[in-house]
């Protein structure tokens, strides 16, 4: 199945979906029970869609994995699909992200902390003094 054939209120999805981005987790309480949500986008080739993940699947997935839904579940909620494992549904991650994620910030004091941890070994650039070249 690809995401171009997802229907809401559709059962037994059996997709693989590459995890684009995540979400904060959140908590709630519910009939005396607490646990956590979390909402990542999920792409395949032939598009891109909400999955919702509940408790321990939100740690088991980044940015970059590749996931198999199984038995899934699709609802809509304010006119936007959204996946799910719903009750008897299961989420494997088949596939690791290889590469560290990408931090992007404009936070000067990250950038000096970032510059400051380059050892002179790593530097390339020749340090040449500057009085060399008088003539």
């Amino acid at each position: 199945m690809e995401i171009k054939d997802i229907k809401a209120n559709q059962g037994n999805i059996d997709l693989v979906v590459e995890i684009v981005s995540k979400e904060e987790p959140r908590s709630f309480e519910k009939f005396g029970k607490e646990g956590r949500v979390c909402n990542v986008k999920v792409r395949d080739a032939t598009g891109e869609v909400k999955m919702t993940l509940w408790n321990d699947d939100i740690d088991q997935v980044s940015v970059g994995d590749k996931v198999h839904l199984q038995n899934g579940w699709c609802s809509e909620f304010r006119g936007e699909k959204q996946l799910s494992s719903g009750k008897f549904g299961k989420i494997e991650v088949v596939g690791k992200s290889e590469e560290a994620p990408v931090v992007m910030t404009n936070d000067p004091a990250m950038l000096q902390q970032e510059a400051g941890m380059m050892s002179d070994e790593e530097d390339d650039t020749e340090l040449v003094d500057e009085e060399e070249f008088v003539e």
